[in-house]
């Protein structure tokens, strides 16, 4: 992918991002100011905290076993996970589209060199990943979304893609539109992760007490 961030996508990603922040203001504030850290400041305090690597794809799973904006496991999650290679070799490595949403829009000016995202129409495990301009997504299907109310399944092939959507709907589009309806869906899904968390949470300290 040479020039990926080509200028359509980067005002599309610069809008988007700036209304996906307004709209989740309430769901994303701070109840308390956290410590200061020593990359805090735009871009470095977002910049992608793994060391440079040429060669992303070697052994990725191993190097890159957890989504650094969630924590998921992207093992577990290696039929959504995306990776994004930036042009300073940085890498974000996350679960879903909608982290690796959260990484484009955090490193403006950092663009990315490839995108990746996991082929859900392969037949092997952990899935293949693809480059993302040659992937097929199915927005708003049946099968679940990760991160997402509304999933966004990345196939390598179209008659796979096709297939997936006459028997679960939603539409298909290309890596735009997907993202596209990431950063459309963002301030929901940021309340809804919040909320599952919180519950979560609360679960956890009940075992805890013996309630």
């Amino acid at each position: 992918m040479n020039d990926p961030l080509q200028p359509e996508r980067r005002r599309m990603l610069r809008f988007l991002a700036i209304t996906s922040a307004t709209a989740g203001a309430v769901a994303l504030s701070p109840s308390t100011h956290a410590a200061p850290c020593a990359d805090d400041g735009t871009p470095l305090q977002f910049a992608p905290k793994t060391p440079p690597d040429p060669n992303p794809l070697d052994d990725e799973l191993n190097k890159y076993p957890k989504c650094p904006y969630c924590g998921m496991d992207r093992r577990q999650f290696h039929d959504s996970r995306h990776l994004i290679h930036y042009q300073d070799d940085r890498v974000d490595p996350t679960c879903s589209l909608h982290c690796a949403a959260l990484s484009l829009s955090l490193n403006m000016d950092r663009g990315p060199k490839a995108i990746y995202a996991a082929d859900y129409g392969a037949a092997a495990e952990p899935k293949p990943l693809v480059n993302v301009d040659k992937a097929i997504y199915l927005v708003g299907s049946k099968l679940p979304g990760v991160m997402t109310r509304q999933s966004k399944i990345a196939f390598g092939s179209r008659p796979a893609a096709e297939a997936a959507k006459e028997t679960q709907g939603g539409e298909l589009g290309n890596f735009d539109a997907a993202l596209r309806a990431a950063y459309l869906s963002m301030a929901s899904d940021t309340q809804m992760i919040r909320k599952k968390r919180a519950e979560r949470r609360q679960r956890a300290g009940q075992a805890g007490t013996g309630q």
